[in-house]
């Protein structure tokens, strides 16, 4: 069968929140199977656990946020959409403050924290939440959709009027069966321009935000010394983004995502519809053989091949 996952050992790291620009300390932590993936405010005089759950969203304003008895983790995403990547479905994971550490604006360093605690297979099944039909929600011209499909598929489509957009991908589609989350999407940054900067922080947001942790761009190009690191970063992020938000159900989705100038509202919005139309889902698990006449990998993805 195709077993859950946690880590071998617990790993822990710094970093500050690009937000909050406050330091924040995280610790990645093994749990047994069943328990999902739980955040934990160490720095609160009672600890608060927040289960992973899209209706805890409480705020989708530049990041992911999740709130539970009056107390927030916020800019969630890229670790989950690491979480995903590889296929963790059990974890504890320890804050000192209210934020997840941007690092360098990616899911790789996450990436690099999981795979350096190593990954377990647990004796327990992998549950997936698979899609029986198509659920959809728009936002004007915005729109997101997900719908049947043995396996996870991603497609994504930006607009955005400035020139280095010109010269980069729109558009992009990507397979979990055949494509590599590590290699293609987990080293995509989060992006930003310098024009809405006094205006976030104005807001209370982007106050940790730099060019290390960030793509910054003036009215005209790039500002990062070293560039891209894919010359299709912008939409390679959004996907990036989008897996961590769907993750937020706690469970790996079988299903196509199909989207067009999405953020982490309309992410939010779509999962929360799909996991309340009981009509819309149910709960799968595979035997190893099953899974492969299904097209689904009974393997998780390395950064060194495609696929897995």
């Amino acid at each position: 069968m195709i077993r859950q996952r946690t880590l071998k050992t617990q790993v822990r790291a710094a970093g500050v929140g690009l937000h909050s620009g406050q330091k924040v300390n995280i610790a990645l932590r093994p749990a047994p199977p069943d328990t999902g993936l739980v955040f934990r405010r160490t720095d609160l005089a009672e600890p608060i656990d927040f289960k992973t759950d899209p209706h805890l969203v409480c705020d989708t304003r530049m990041c992911s946020a999740l709130e539970h008895r009056g107390a927030r983790v916020a800019t969630v995403e890229h670790l989950m959409s690491a979480l995903a990547g590889l296929g963790i479905d059990n974890l504890f994971i320890d804050l000192d403050a209210a934020e997840v550490p941007i690092m360098d604006g990616s899911a790789a360093p996450f990436i690099f924290l999981l795979q350096s605690a190593g990954i377990e297979e647990q004796q327990a099944a992998k549950r997936y939440l698979r899609v029986t039909r198509k659920v959809r929600v728009e936002d004007g011209d915005k729109w997101a959709e997900i719908a049947p499909h043995n396996g996870f598929r991603l497609s994504f489509q930006i607009e955005f009027n400035h020139p280095v957009f010109k010269n980069s991908a729109k558009a992009l589609a990507f397979d979990f069966a055949e494509d590599s989350y590590c290699q293609d999407i987990s080293r995509a940054r989060t992006f930003g321009f310098m024009s809405d900067v006094e205006y976030l922080r104005s807001h209370g947001l982007a106050l940790g935000g730099t060019l290390d942790n960030a793509i910054v761009m003036d009215e005209f190009r790039v500002l990062n010394a070293d560039g891209l690191r894919y010359a299709d970063e912008f939409v390679k992020h959004k996907v990036l983004d989008a897996v961590g938000d769907l993750y937020l159900s706690g469970h790996p989705l079988l299903g196509a995502f199909t989207a067009y100038k999405s953020g982490h509202g309309l992410n939010n919005a779509l999962l929360c519809a799909l996991v309340d139309d009981s009509e819309a889902w149910e709960w799968a698990t595979f035997k190893d053989v099953e899974a492969r006449a299904r097209g689904i990998p009974t393997r998780h993805w390395s950064p060194l091949a495609p696929g897995h």
